[in-house]
């Protein structure tokens, strides 16, 4: 089979730091090629290469045979090469339609832009996505998920014989995550060559056909998936099984942290009630939407439930709590909260480190108080969470995703915090790193804390927790003990209800 794009010997480094030492990738028609590593392993380096941002210092790109190269993306576009890569590039200032068509916006006839055609055109791309948005909504009023659709969209509208995907559904549902996949299976049908890059063994196992491991910037190997297990993967990937990257469970015997009794998140959902102690790690498990991040975010006021009493060191509290307040009243009673999208949720990305870690610090004292210094602690906080960077004053959006995770956390960590509330603690994560945020989430727990936690991923609620509230209908249909819980244990609990 002839090759459609093949990159031999690439080699890029920026100042003293090598991100790729002779890396050589091919990529047949009518297959999806993951492509897989911890951060910083050379991945998204090589995409861009292939996508024109970076110019490769050696080493040559032959499409079709014949050399090629790239001198800036919409270059790289011309010859068929389309990406949409995990850091979403869409203007939020600026209507689906008017991101769609940005920089080739077509002319009507009186030498002005063809709106009418531009919104035509972008209702029948996102049709064939399966989305019902309309291309005259600004893009500030989409949720992440749509965002990321529409980013799609843009890429598989364009006419390519190569698509990039870079975390395409960090941020999807498994209806959302379906429907992408029908698409990504009719390209390679159609003889495209689809890069796939994701950090879910479930996605990769069940959509791509050929996986390159890149470690350190260098070629670890090719092979076909259908040779491959996740173990087998993981161990290519990092040197260790799936089964080490969990730390050892703890006894979860101590004290309530939290109490939470007759929570009705809707008029029409039966009330339940949970706790979670001293030391233990609790998950919100089930199928996606169910009610598990209503209940979460209903604890520091993100979402109004119709009733419900929280009970929490002593202090009583009715819901529905004030949002405007809520996340303030829930570190004042020794509470954490870390969204899933750390991003536009959860970190200052133009800001330092330090900036970063001190936040909540800050929050918390009165107004008119003196600055106070927190140099010392920031550094330990760093050097704990083992956050690599050159300093605290690197700016947090510089910062691999695994580092900005471990920063967010660091936030809370660094304050008297005793409870955590912590939503997909590992999205758009390695391997390498998940295991470290995992070890963390430990340790903050046999020191006494205690923590409630979503994922979309089963198998990390498993491994991390001590017990699992399986939650559907908007209500707790089953607890379980995660030690003895599966896979098909939670979806026959969730089905079954």
């Amino acid at each position: 089979m002839s090759h459609l794009i093949e990159m031999a010997g690439i080699s890029k480094a920026f100042g003293g730091s090598v991100a790729l030492r002779d890396v050589s990738l091919a990529l047949e028609p009518g297959t999806v090629h993951a492509l897989m590593g911890e951060n910083g392993a050379g991945k998204s380096t090589l995409m861009k290469i292939l996508a024109g941002v970076h110019q490769p210092d050696s080493g040559e790109i032959r499409k079709a045979g014949r050399t090629v190269s790239f001198s800036n993306p919409r270059a790289a576009l011309e010859a068929g090469i389309s990406t949409v890569f995990q850091e979403l590039s869409l203007l939020p200032n600026m209507t689906i339609a008017e991101n769609m068509f940005l920089g080739r916006e077509p002319a009507g006839h009186l030498g002005g832009i063809d709106r009418r055609r531009m919104r035509e055109e972008t209702k029948g791309a996102l049709d064939r996505l399966g989305l019902t948005l309309d291309p005259d909504t600004l893009v500030s009023e989409l949720s992440i998920a749509e965002r990321q659709f529409v980013e799609i969209a843009h890429g598989i509208d364009a006419d390519a014989d190569v698509f990039i995907l870079d975390e395409p559904t960090a941020a999807l549902n498994v209806a959302d995550v379906a429907v992408l996949n029908r698409h990504i299976r009719a390209l390679r049908d159609a003889g495209k060559a689809i890069v796939y890059i994701s950090h879910r063994m479930d996605e990769i196992f069940a959509i791509c056909d050929v996986v390159t491991v890149l470690k350190d910037g260098q070629l670890i190997g090719t092979r076909p998936l259908s040779e491959m297990m996740p173990g087998s993967l993981i161990a290519m990937m990092v040197g260790r099984e799936l089964e080490d990257l969990f730390p050892e469970r703890g006894d979860g015997e101590g004290a309530p942290a939290l109490s939470v009794s007759d929570l009705r998140l809707q008029q029409d959902s039966k009330p339940f009630s949970f706790t979670v102690r001293r030391g233990e790690i609790v998950g919100f498990a089930g199928l996606e939407g169910q009610g598990q991040q209503k209940a979460l975010r209903a604890l520091v006021g993100q979402f109004a439930p119709v009733e419900g009493v929280v009970s929490r060191r002593g202090e009583t509290i009715r819901l529905p709590m004030a949002k405007e307040s809520g996340v303030r009243r829930w570190q004042a009673l020794g509470g954490a909260f870390v969204p899933e999208d750390r991003k536009d949720e959860g970190l200052f990305l133009g800001h330092a480190i330090g900036q970063n870690i001190v936040a909540a610090l800050h929050a918390g004292r009165p107004p008119l108080a003196a600055a106070k210094r927190y140099g010392a602690l920031v550094s330990e906080t760093m050097r704990r969470l083992n956050v690599k960077a050159s300093g605290p004053s690197v700016p947090v959006g510089a910062l691999s995703g695994g580092n900005q995770q471990k920063v967010l956390l660091g936030r809370y960590l660094a304050t008297d915090a005793d409870l955590l509330l912590i939503e997909e603690p590992t999205r758009g994560v390695d391997v390498g790193a998940k295991a470290e945020i995992y070890r963390i989430l430990h340790d903050f727990a046999q020191a006494g804390g205690a923590v409630i936690v979503l994922s979309r991923e089963t198998v990390e609620l498993i491994g991390l927790c001590d017990r699992l509230y399986v939650i559907h209908g908007n209500t707790v249909v089953s607890e379980m003990q995660a030690a003895v819980a599966t896979e098909h244990g939670i979806l026959d609990a969730a089905l079954s209800a």
